[in-house]
């Protein structure tokens, strides 16, 4: 379409061309589902009345059986019918028409009109509709926006940018909130950037751009995961606008795209240098970046890039402790592990059970006996004990690596507060003790078990069973006793 169609002026009435129009949606269009009134539990009974009339009835019908209704619309209920009527553009302009009768439409309705034609590519009457808005004296920024939305959702471009270049003649300043308005619509559509660019080269020197401007094309870059591009975009931001805290979402964006492309440590100079300049990212910057570091399982560049977030003087909360916590301890790195817990306090965020459980593993599969049993007195003590999970594979590793007394105390502590399941505890501690030969014991811990009605598993009782045997007749007979009663309660 050419600026001048675009340009033209005709009618100051919404056109009757459209009561020739097919009766349904464009067949290219047909997959696509708009918001229906079903889909709104606070819609007006009237408005729901009409929506539904609008879904039911032909549009050369539909005149008459509106004016059979009886109701008389007022500008909220059009309103509500137009917003919920996309899948029934040529039904809702009928509607308009209709209702224009008994109350003359607002901007507002007149604007549903205009997305309403251009989102089903009814671009002629959508451009009809414009017209009358100008005629009206009702047509406003938000109208463009509109179109422009609908030009880029349908990939026509072109005529998105040439609506731009006539907003002029219909009596609009081509301002910066309008290139925005159109940049945002262009990067909201998927590799789109290179339109965006030239639009923007084009304009920048008669628009001056603002720090929303570079923030919709660093967001575009980083959408298309493009390092370079948005290197060259920033730098173009700082020369012409400087540092700002104003400008934080475009810093956002840049620094993510940085991340995201595995420019971390660049990321990291970056966030000094906006630090020197209070431009410092909001918390959600850090918390994406924690996301994408613990998906990437890279701990090395989180130390450095949580220090910097601290310098900035933000406070992260306990999801984020949790997040750096469980990263460390999954590359083993207790020391640091150690180093956050000890710090979370200090900024308001108490850790909880995932915390300690997370940092008792790291130490349990790193076998680090002695910081096993010193961590589980502090996490009784401040009432976070372990989970069973936890449980077992300590009292396992404590076996294993010399320590059987730290193990007994972490069984006798789960006999004494009733935790439970006990079943997978009861049997590693049976195995670790008859492993180093604590035979006597095992006994003594078999009967205990069984009494509370903990069931050993056969396995459990088979190695009993070869350890028992090798020790000579009395031990032999200690077995046989004990596996009289663990058959008899498998009855």
């Amino acid at each position: 379409m050419k600026k001048e169609a675009i340009a033209e002026n005709h009618s100051t009435t919404l056109p009757t061309k459209l009561q020739n129009q097919p009766h349904s949606i464009p067949n290219n269009l047909q997959p696509h589902r708009f918001p229906t009134h079903l889909d709104a539990p606070d819609i007006s009974p009237t408005a729901r009345i009409l929506c539904d009339l609008l879904s039911r009835v032909s549009p050369h019908d539909i005149e008459s059986a509106l004016s059979c209704t009886g109701i008389t619309p007022t500008s909220e209920v059009i309103q509500q019918v137009l917003s919920f009527s996309y899948n029934h553009p040529f039904s809702a302009v009928k509607f308009f028409r209709w209702a224009g009768r008994f109350v003359k439409p607002s901007a507002y309705a007149w604007n549903l009109i205009v997305d309403l034609l251009g989102k089903n590519q009814s671009f002629e009457p959508m451009w009809d509709a414009v017209r009358s808005m100008k005629q009206e004296g009702l047509l406003s920024l938000a109208t463009f926006v509109s179109v422009f939305g609908s030009y880029c959702t349908a990939h026509r471009f072109s005529e998105a940018t040439m609506s731009f270049d006539v907003m002029g003649k219909y009596g609009l300043q081509q301002d910066v909130v309008a290139v925005n308005s159109l940049l945002s619509a262009i990067c909201r559509e998927d590799n789109q950037m290179s339109v965006a660019i030239e639009f923007f080269d084009r304009i920048k020197m008669k628009i001056p751009p603002d720090g929303d401007t570079y923030a919709i094309l660093l967001e575009g870059w980083e959408t298309e995961g493009n390092v370079a591009k948005a290197k060259n975009t920033f730098g173009e931001m700082v020369v012409r606008l400087g540092w700002s805290p104003n400008n934080i979402p475009a810093y956002d964006a840049f620094l993510t795209t940085l991340v995201r492309g595995s420019h971390v440590d660049e990321a990291v100079k970056f966030l000094q240098v906006m630090e020197g300049h209070n431009c410092s990212p909001a918390l959600k910057f850090f918390s994406n970046t924690l996301d994408i570091l613990v998906k990437r399982n890279d701990s090395t560049h989180i130390v450095p890039l949580w220090d910097t977030m601290l310098g900035g003087g933000l406070v992260p909360n306990l999801i984020m402790y949790n997040a750096v916590v469980g990263l460390l301890c999954n590359n083993n790195d207790v020391h640091n592990a150690f180093r956050f817990l000890d710090e979370m306090v200090l900024h308001g965020a108490f850790p909880d059970s995932l915390t300690y459980n997370m940092i008792f593993q790291c130490l349990v599969r790193n076998k680090r006996v002695r910081d096993v049993g010193r961590f589980f007195v502090e996490m009784i003590k401040n009432e976070w004990p372990p989970t069973s999970a936890n449980y077992v594979v300590a009292i396992k590793m404590l076996l294993e690596n010399d320590d059987p007394e730290m193990a007994i105390d972490i069984w006798n502590y789960m006999t004494e507060n009733c935790v439970s399941p006990l079943e997978e505890s009861a049997n590693e501690l049976l195995i670790g003790l008859c492993n180093i030969g604590r035979l006597v014991e095992v006994k003594t811990f078999a009967e205990t078990i069984l009494d509370r009605r903990i069931n050993i598993f056969y396995s459990t009782m088979e190695k009993l069973k070869n350890a028992f045997y090798k020790e000579g007749r009395s031990l032999r007979d200690k077995y046989d006793s004990l596996s009289r009663r663990w058959k008899a309660m498998q009855m």
